[in-house]
């Protein structure tokens, strides 16, 4: 199932990084076609730009050339003695002096035509040999005549085409340049100018139109063409020239920089391409082992509590569901730790893992929590006979490196309900591994809302705990402690006592409950201030107060017990703090300094409870107590018949052996008295000596010793 997850990952991851490589292709293509098309278009601009500048240049040669020859008609047409001479006898002559002849080599015109007002012909001369201009230059010649006759002092230009001949013809009446004069028809002088090639080569050299030629067909295709048209607007010859396109020889001179540059930026491009991919490679590898690294257990490889919860989340939304969430602590664990070092404890989690991946069936989930827990998800109805197969399996012994080592398992499971938030399903199945571990281990349980209902009862006391603690509410009783020779009273025992509106709570329930919700500094403090306080007004009796383990390996403890000694004026040598064997085990080098540190005070140390757990004779030597306390159920065994007397008797003989003086708790009748007395018992404490009270009954107590004796 993980490996469908990890799958989905890397599938979401590629996409991620396909996309981002397709927006920078997409770009790059981008920024490659505007490049492109800036080269192109630039290319385009200057070829249009150059064939503008020739469809101008060509256009202001024709103009410059028609220009050219009105001036030559004008200068000719308007002079007074030409003027005379066109209505005299000589006429032709004249004519023929002054314009036919000079035709014949002249330069701004080839042929000069001079047409009386009736339109006849006085003198027509082509290259200096006389011709019919009608004739020859046909009806167009003929309209332009009449043109100039209305046109004033404005010549009239036109092209005309004569065979293969292009002529350019510029017409204006003879007239006075001093006086003008009113005629309704004037005598026509006419010059033409034939557009030779050797005109075309001048235009062409001139105006930059290189191989400018004259055609009277259609024009050629990929040239530039100036249009010649008649008098009448018709068109009758072309200017044709080639395009000189600089852009595009410019572009063809760089195209090879061009190829090599696109050539070198496809080639950075695929670079990227290929630098990125690698690059999302990597970083693809390092996601996932990133993503392992945070949802996996470096020691074991199983999934660890942010892997379960990703595995528990998908397989809610999808069809794939899960029966039941088992939580597995082992048993014993710490005692592994603590015996063979950290290095076995870690082989022995490896081992463990090991073992519950082969015993769990296929499609099963496993993952470590932390520590010495363990998580599996278990897909089948089975759920009681698998828990109890897992502890059984878990009971084998484990060979690591020539040491068998056994441990056992606790397992707390919950069924998956239709929707169960992962959380939730976490929550119960945790509730139902404390259970497991409180009722005694080695067990599985299974979630029941009884246990939410004992949770939110204890989350309910434990406010009334923090409130009782607040105010005052919780408060000491008093049992006391008498000398087994004498029966004087010699000391008292404070003991913490909590009455509510709705009853008695047992210490055997706030005491634990305190210590859960680290409250036991806070309540161990309020009670010891309050017994300090009540036994200050008892002159030489000793003061006995539980102290929990956990008190005593807060690092402030011993600091705050002697401000309170010296605020109250108390003697520390009346007081005796008690501690039980599991002081001995959990953090001994903390209780140790703790212990060191108040007996340089005079405060004392009593072992309690002796007898029912695990205390070494080494322990007992190396924390030096200075009184030991038998533990009742010792005390109350020495009633039945068989051993039970002899074990107390052992017990006390040991004590006295290590020359530490007994105190035994919970004697209630006079032959446990008499046998603790001959057994060397100092001290004797219980309700045959006198119940917990209050410091007022005892007061009254003390005031009558002969009934305690």
């Amino acid at each position: 199932m993980y490996r469908f997850f990890r799958r989905f990952s890397a599938y979401n991851s590629n996409w991620q990084i396909g996309s981002v490589t397709a927006v920078f292709v997409i770009i790059a293509a981008i920024l490659s076609a505007l490049v492109s098309h800036s080269i192109f278009e630039m290319r385009r601009s200057a070829d249009a730009m150059d064939d503008a500048r020739a469809q101008k240049a060509a256009e202001v040669a024709v103009l410059s050339m028609g220009e050219k020859l009105a001036a030559t008609v004008k200068d000719n047409a308007v002079w007074d003695d030409a003027y005379v001479a066109m209505d005299a006898p000589e006429a032709a002559a004249w004519a023929y002096e002054n314009w036919g002849k000079t035709s014949e080599d002249y330069e701004l015109y080839d042929g000069a035509v001079v047409t009386a007002g009736d339109r006849t012909v006085i003198s027509a001369h082509w290259k200096g040999a006389a011709f019919d201009p009608f004739a020859v230059l046909g009806a167009n010649f003929e309209q332009q005549i009449l043109q100039a006759n209305q046109s004033g002092a404005n010549p009239v230009i036109s092209f005309q085409r004569v065979g293969d001949a292009l002529l350019l013809v510029g017409s204006l009446a003879l007239q006075p340049y001093s006086d003008p004069v009113d005629r309704e028809a004037f005598s026509i002088l006419s010059f033409f100018k034939v557009i030779s090639p050797d005109v075309i080569d001048r235009v062409s050299d001139e105006y930059q139109l290189r191989d400018l030629s004259l055609s009277f067909a259609k024009p050629a295709s990929q040239m530039l063409v100036f249009t010649v048209k008649d008098i009448n607007g018709e068109t009758i010859a072309h200017l044709q020239w080639p395009r000189e396109l600089p852009g595009t020889r410019v572009f063809h001179k760089v195209s090879g920089y061009l190829t090599a540059g696109l050539v070198l930026f496809a080639l950075f491009l695929v670079g990227i391409l290929v630098a990125g991919s690698l690059e999302a490679a990597r970083l693809r590898r390092m996601a996932a082992r990133e993503k392992w690294n945070a949802t996996h257990d470096r020691l074991s490889g199983l999934l660890n509590r942010a892997g379960l919860l990703d595995v528990l989340r998908m397989r809610t939304r999808s069809s794939i569901g899960i029966r039941s969430l088992h939580l597995l602590d082992l048993d014993g664990f710490k005692q592994v730790n603590d015996a063979w070092g950290h290095a076995v404890g870690d082989e022995l989690i490896i081992m463990v893992s090991r073992r519950l991946m082969t015993i769990c069936p296929a499609g099963t989930t496993v993952a470590r929590l932390g520590g010495d827990e363990f998580a599996i998800l278990h897909g089948r109805d089975d759920a009681i006979a698998f828990s109890e197969h897992v502890i059984a399996e878990m009971a084998k012994p484990f060979d690591i490196g020539g040491r068998t080592i056994e441990i056992g398992a606790s397992i707390g499971f919950a069924f998956a309900d239709q929707g169960a938030e992962p959380l939730e399903l976490l929550r119960r199945a945790d509730m139902s591994l404390y259970q497991a571990k409180e009722s005694g281990r080695g067990r599985a349980v299974e979630y029941s809302r009884a246990l939410d209902e004992e949770r939110d009862r204890l989350s309910s006391l434990e406010g009334q705990l923090r409130a009782a603690i607040s105010s005052g509410a919780i408060r000491p009783v008093f049992q006391p402690v008498v000398s087994a020779s004498s029966g004087h009273i010699c000391g008292v025992e404070a003991l913490a006592r909590w009455q509510t509106p709705a009853g008695f709570v047992s210490p055997e329930v706030f005491i634990p409950l305190a210590e859960r919700a680290g409250l036991i500094d806070a309540l161990g403090m309020h009670i010891l201030e309050q017994a300090v306080i009540a036994a200050n007004a008892w002159t030489g009796l000793g003061l006995s107060v539980n102290v929990s383990p956990m008190q005593l390996c807060n690092p402030a403890f011993p600091s705050q017990v002697t401000d309170l000694l010296q605020r109250e004026d108390f003697d520390p040598k009346r007081l005796t703090l008690e501690v039980t064997e599991s002081v001995l085990m959990s953090n001994p080098e903390t209780s140790r300094r703790a212990m060191e540190t108040l007996r340089k005070v005079g405060v004392k140390f009593a072992l309690d409870d002796f007898g029912c757990g695990y205390a070494s004779i080494g322990a007992l030597r190396q924390f030096g107590f200075e009184r030991m306390k038998i533990d009742r159920s010792l005390v109350w065994a020495s009633d039945d018949e068989g051993q039970g007397s002899g074990v107390l008797e052992a017990t006390i003989a040991l004590a006295v052996a290590l020359k530490i003086p007994v105190t035994a708790e919970g004697v209630e009748t006079s032959r446990q008295a008499q046998l603790l007395r001959s057994a060397g018992c100092q001290q004797l404490q219980g309700f045959l000596v006198g119940k917990p009270m209050s410091a007022t009954e005892l007061e009254m107590m003390m005031k009558y010793p002969e009934a305690v004796a």
